[in-house]
């Protein structure tokens, strides 16, 4: 904001600078000093001299701290609101410091610097007897913008120093200043509350990190280093709606966890910022997270994280936690409360991730599978996350974030969230009703974290308020639904297939409402709804907001004049679009008519009631008062005003300026045609209005307070409401989605296979769609044998019949039983390999996240964790070459990977010669296939990788009872004149060409070049 802090500020400004600090260049820090505080001007002695021997001087180094600037007598000072931003700068010297100064917030010494031109705000230098001080500022409405900026774009760390009015004792103690500023709060990227910047679809996780820092290991470039045990606690939490969870891990897991966690700010122990070799920052320095560093403090065991949590934390539950998993929890919220400056918090207990049974997947495989972000870009569009999302709420988006970064492994978690999707399914109408009701509700979950803090308004009060009557009525259509389909379920059918699906389907759905239903808790929040409907009146609300947009408008004025007479005309492109109001001659105008909006119903409380029936009888007393002016002054546009330098006046203007009633009075204030004067009996009314408008401000106050704790007492409740609201919404998204798209119902089971029919890769298939083309098919039955027992699923009503598409592939199948837990997939480039292999892995994690997934039918066996590599990239960071980081990424997976994982490996060994290439994919290849013994998808351009599966006897056909390892291949079909169309669709056996020449001359390599290629090609053959 150029130059417009320089304007005119309020009387705090102003204040004395009689208490003040000197500043000299070049002083030295001493070890003691006394300050003289006399308010006599002080006297030198005279000089003297000292002599002692070099003998008796202290040696070596002397323990000395830094004192602030001190007073010195006779010298130049600062003026008291610049020695205060100092002050605040040495006690927060790591944070950009932001003053509250009037209607301005500023930016001293090297922070303007530093910082002013970045926010492109102009520096400017503020006159001062010690000299110019470097400043920038910005009006205090612009807070938010300039916020993010600095914390979202800058990853700074950010104090506001607010304005706090000293009573008649600290005035005097402090030599008559009329306000203290300190800091109120440390904003960082990772500790945002209800800034409007905060991405409402994702949490805004800070994550404590606790390492023995004593620990060394080898750095994760060692191929001989082997596994890195070296134990590690995690704890993190979002501050906005109050999650918190912990888990015990290794280092060698660090960076998988991090990833899908997603952390804005990572806390670690001070101690190891001098031990930056640490291995632990290999780890972090890969994505370049935001790491701060935070005194340990005194170790807070789990029994005294209580008075931050808003219950208790179960005995059983709180005896599972691991040292290291305190030991960060103490850290971590040791380090919030800091950050916070004295504000409570009320967080939810703490969860262990451990106990939650989630579907485990590393960084590299969240990157190559898309789930958030895409590779190319990393943009939101493109993403799964992206492919599959219809919520209406943001709450529910990022639940349902949660659900796909960590999909769940428990069959009855998965059940329970596919019969409320197969409800929502056959229930278009109840499912179109409750999702209306999701949009009319708020961010509860967020809303309630903000009264924890003590920050909620009225708005936030009305908001809670409609998402309690939104529960009410969503509580009201599930009861009625479990009713009535217990109803039907009841009564009797005939026996024949149709009628026993469906009153199968009907005991299932009155079911599936039954965990949601006893969780929803109404009696008190619905009693704390009606009460906010009773006090908060929202007409009042409207009334207040144009007031501040006012407010608002009058300082953008201000400084815009400051600008047009100071600035540059790119100081005026620079400031806000403001609303487009009428420009006020002055600030006092604002006080001439009665903006003074209440926010409360008078029938709030009988106190209130009472203070505005005075108010009322006020202000008719104040319509006599002027009428009965008017007609004894003969002064017809007399009215009746109060001004903050005036008081209460009379104003006339006009012909009425000479009436000899008007000149009779002593005027206050004249100009040629107006003239303002002091009437007693308005001086005495105005004073009664003004202490009635005040009783009703503090009883508000007192009412307001009350309510906040009405819903810090709810505070469980709310949250467990708003939780199912989230659920709901995820749910009924789901649901829609299933409708959309044609998708099927998975049948999930304890198996180790995967039957999948007709399967399409969800977010690919939406990209051909756009573009009018159709996706290709396939079927994907690792695992599967003809003595696999499949549950039929239980399709949408848009997907085709299961049972004659089963049938079709058995009759398909060899004379061998099994169909391979490991399939090899040939085939041309651009043929699809990579895009099988990827849409399987997204089946899986949509099947196990509770949503219906892209194919005509799916039996999946739970997996435990899924692995990928695909894809290459190097990482000259850590100097690693693309064959390095394949090599390591494919060694994680190999050690890690069970019987229940499931795998997918593309174009193993490619980085080096054929020959090494083809040793290293078959080695990969065996290990997975007898020694991991998991399901794979294994994409290669080795050839002869078919022919060593059979010589070492993995293949299904092969003697002695079949192997693994069955083959499959994509093609290419030519026309013969040249022109030829990629086949997707996998066949059994091995492709022996990758017809690498048609896709360089697709990609326009000159001509020249392919018949060089194609006379090379032909020699190898």
């Amino acid at each position: 904001m150029p130059s417009a802090y320089s304007v005119a500020r309020l009387s705090s400004q102003s204040q004395s600078q009689s208490q003040c600090i000197q500043r000299r260049p070049g002083l030295p820090c001493l070890s003691h000093c006394i300050v003289s505080r006399h308010n006599s001007t002080p006297s030198r002695g005279k000089k003297t001299k000292s002599s002692v021997k070099l003998k008796d001087l202290p040696q070596g180094l002397i323990d000395v701290q830094p004192l602030p600037d001190l007073e010195d007598d006779g010298g130049p000072a600062y003026p008291t609101v610049v020695l205060q931003a100092r002050r605040n700068m040495q006690r927060f010297e790591n944070c950009v410091l932001l003053t509250r100064v009037g209607g301005f917030y500023e930016l001293y010494f090297e922070h303007a610097e530093e910082y002013g031109p970045l926010l492109n705000l102009k520096v400017a230098q503020k006159k001062t007897n010690a000299g110019p001080v470097p400043m920038a500022g910005f009006p205090f409405f612009q807070l938010e913008r300039f916020l993010r900026t600095l914390v979202l774009d800058l990853n700074c760390y950010v104090a506001i120093a607010e304005e706090y009015p000293n009573d008649a004792g600290d005035r005097a103690k402090s030599g008559g200043l009329m306000h203290d500023r300190r800091v109120a709060r440390v904003i960082t990227p990772g500790t945002l509350i209800d800034e409007n910047f905060i991405d409402p679809y994702a949490n805004n996780f800070v994550l404590g990190i606790h390492i023995d820092h004593d620990a060394r290991q080898p750095s994760p470039g060692n191929a001989d280093s082997g596994p890195l045990p070296t134990s590690v606690g995690l704890a993190w939490l979002d501050i906005s709606t109050g999650q918190f969870y912990t888990q015990a891990t290794t280092i060698a897991s660090l960076s998988s966890i991090l990833s899908r966690v997603g952390p804005r700010e990572i806390v670690v122990d001070q101690v190891l910022e001098s031990q930056r070799d640490h291995e632990l920052f290999s780890f972090l320095a890969e994505d370049k997270h935001l790491i701060t560093f935070a005194p340990r403090g005194n170790f807070l065991p789990v029994s005294e994280w209580r008075p931050m949590l808003e219950s208790e934390i179960p005995t059983q539950s709180a005896a599972s936690f691991t040292l290291e998993e305190t030991q960060a929890g103490s850290l971590l919220l040791q380090y919030v409360k800091d950050r916070l400056q004295g504000l409570s918090m009320k967080l939810q207990p703490p969860q262990r991730h451990e106990s939650l049974m989630v579907l485990a997947m590393d960084k590299n495989t969240m990157r190559a599978l898309e789930i958030k972000n895409t590779i190319r870009d990393g943009a939101f569009r493109g993403s799964l996350l992206h492919a599959v999302r219809r919520t209406v709420t943001k709450g529910g988006a990022r639940l349902l974030n949660l659900w796909l970064t960590a999909p769940s492994t428990c069959l009855d978690t998965i059940q329970a969230r596919q019969d409320l999707v197969e409800y929502f399914i056959q229930n278009e109408d109840q499912r179109d009703e409750i999702i209306l009701l999701l949009k009319r509700s708020h961010d509860s979950q967020r809303l309630v974290q903000k009264f924890a803090f003590g920050r909620g308004d009225a708005d936030d009060l009305i908001g809670l308020a409609d998402t309690i009557r939104a529960v009410e009525d969503i509580f009201s259509i599930l009861t009625n639904a479990a009713k009535v389909q217990q109803t039907d379920a009841i009564k009797p059918h005939k026996p024949d297939r149709g009628s026993l699906d469906i009153g199968t389907t009907s005991t299932q759905s009155a079911s599936c409402f039954e965990s949601l239903l006893s969780r929803i808790k109404l009696e008190e929040p619905v009693k704390l709804a009606e009460r906010i409907r009773r006090s908060i009146d929202e007409e009042g609300l409207v009334l207040q907001h144009q007031n501040e947009d006012s407010t608002a408008s009058q300082m953008l004025s201000l400084a815009e004049d400051v600008v047009a007479a100071e600035g540059t005309q790119g100081d005026v492109i620079s400031l806000p679009k403001g609303p487009k109001k009428k420009k006020p001659v002055s600030i006092r105008d604002h006080y001439a008519d009665d903006t003074t909006a209440f926010i409360m119903k008078p029938e709030a409380s009988p106190g209130l009631q009472e203070l505005h029936t005075r108010l009322s009888a006020l202000s008719q007393e104040k319509l006599e008062l002027g009428n009965t002016l008017r007609e004894s002054l003969d002064a017809p546009s007399l009215t009746l005003r109060w001004t903050p330098n005036l008081g209460h006046i009379c104003h006339v203007k006009g012909k009425d300026v000479r009436a000899p009633g008007v000149t009779s009075y002593a005027a206050v204030s004249s100009s040629r045609s107006t003239r303002t004067f002091h009437v007693e009996e308005w001086t005495t009314l105005g004073r009664r209005i003004h202490q009635t408008q005040f009783e009703i401000g503090t009883e508000e106050t007192r009412m307001f307070a009350e309510l906040r704790a009405a819903v810090v007492a709810n505070l469980v409740k709310l949250r467990r409401n708003a939780a199912v609201l989230d659920e709901l919404d995820v749910t009924t998204s789901f649901a829609s989605l299933a409708a959309e798209q044609g998708l099927t119902r998975p049948v999930l089971n304890n198996s180790t296979a995967h039957t999948i029919i007709a399967g399409r890769h969800p977010t690919v298939e939406g990209g051909l769609r756009e573009q009018g083309r159709t996706f290709t098919r396939n079927d994907c039955l690792v695992g599967h044998t003809l003595n696999t027992t499949a549950t039929q699923p239980t399709p949408n009503a848009d997907s085709s019949p299961t049972e004659n598409t089963l049938q079709e592939q058995e009759s398909r199948s060899p004379a061998h039983s099994s169909e391979g837990r490991l399939w090899l997939i040939t085939g041309p480039n651009m043929a699809g390999k990579s895009t099988y292999l990827r849409q399987n892995a997204l089946i899986t994690i949509l099947a196990q996240a509770g949503c219906y997934v892209p194919a005509s039918h799916a039996t999946i066996g739970i997996v435990d964790a899924i692995f990928s590599r695909v894809g290459s990239a190097d990482n000259l960071y850590q100097d690693q070459s693309t064959f390095m980081v394949e090599m390591l990424e494919t060694a994680q997976i190999l050690r890690h990977a069970t019987p229940r994982s499931f795998v997918i490996m593309d174009e193993i060994g490619r980085g080096t010669t054929p020959e090494d290439g083809e040793a290293v994919a078959f080695a990969c290849l065996h290990h997975l296939a007898t020694v991991n013994k998991c399901r794979a998808l294994f994409a290669t351009h080795f050839h002869g990788l078919a022919e060593l599966v059979h010589e070492r006897g993995l293949h299904v056909s092969s003697d002695g009872g079949g192997g693994p390892v069955e083959m499959y291949c994509t093609d290419v079909e030519e026309d013969g004149q040249g022109g030829f169309v990629y086949v997707h669709k996998l066949r059994k056996g091995v492709n022996q060409q990758s017809h690498a020449l048609k896709v360089a001359r697709l990609a326009g390599l000159p001509e020249a070049a392919i018949t060089v290629a194609q006379e090379v090609l032909a020699q190898h053959r």
